[in-house]
This record gives structure tokens, sequence and C-alpha cells, in this order.
């Protein structure tokens, strides 16, 4: 399987990668998210660490139980050869209805097939209220 664009990413292969990374998060779709991933993709996010395609599926379906009404915008920071670093900021609300804005960046590492090998996210969460939401 093939994930377009391949490397190694020119600015605007980088640029369409991250939007379409943008597009499948915020679709809240577990299974369509981990496709973009080989199946021994490797990932450390804030704290947990995470080996394949199974496990990254699991992550998100969980994820995206507790993080209500999820949105995110992404932006390409760097790239170069088969290697792209973005900063997010994602905002969600929980069970409990406190919104959250949630701040971060992501080295990514592709193989030649176009599929994420490796992402590292240091993620940070602010609590903020409902009517100072940048991300509708």
């Amino acid at each position: 399987m093939t994930r377009p664009p391949l490397p190694p990413f020119t600015e605007e292969s980088a640029r369409a990668k991250v939007q379409a990374a943008e597009d499948a998060w915020n679709s809240c779709d577990p299974e369509r998210v981990a496709l973009a991933y080989t199946e021994d993709s490797v990932w450390r996010n804030r704290d947990r660490f995470l080996t394949g395609r199974a496990e990254i599926r699991a992550f998100l379906a969980d994820k995206w139980e507790r993080e209500l009404d999820y949105r995110l915008r992404k932006e390409l920071w760097a790239f170069t050869g088969n290697r792209i670093s973005v900063r997010f900021e994602y905002e969600w609300h929980d069970v409990a209805g406190q919104w959250w804005r949630s701040h971060g960046n992501e080295q990514w590492e592709f193989d030649g097939d176009g599929l994420m090998r490796r992402r590292e996210a240091s993620i940070n969460d602010v609590p903020i209220a409902a009517e100072d939401r940048r991300i509708v």
C-alpha cells in the first residue's frame, strides 16, 4: 500500500501530507487515521509509547471517546527527505463539559511508500472557556 505524497518531500508535498493528516484526524475515525501508519509504526504520544497499527487504532478510539467535539489544525514547521515536523493545536471538551486547547509538536518519519513509521508528539493541555474557542 502506498500513501502519496511520497518522500523525499518538497514544500508542496510536505504541505499536502500535513493537510491530509489534519483532514484524517478531524474525521475522528480511528481506522482511517491508522491506515496512514506502517504495521509496525512506533509512537510516543505524551507519556504513552505505542507500537503497531493495532495499538494506534485502539489508542485513537479511546482518545475520541474522551475528547469530545475534537477539532484540529496542523501547520508545517519543517521538512527534509523523509521527515516532516508540524506544530498543532486542537480543541475538545471532556464529559463534564470543560473545554481544552491542546498545543503540540510532532516529528514524523515516513517509509518509501509514504506511510508513517515513527511519530514523536509532545502535547500540553490548557483549560479554556467555551467562548474562548478558536477552532470551530
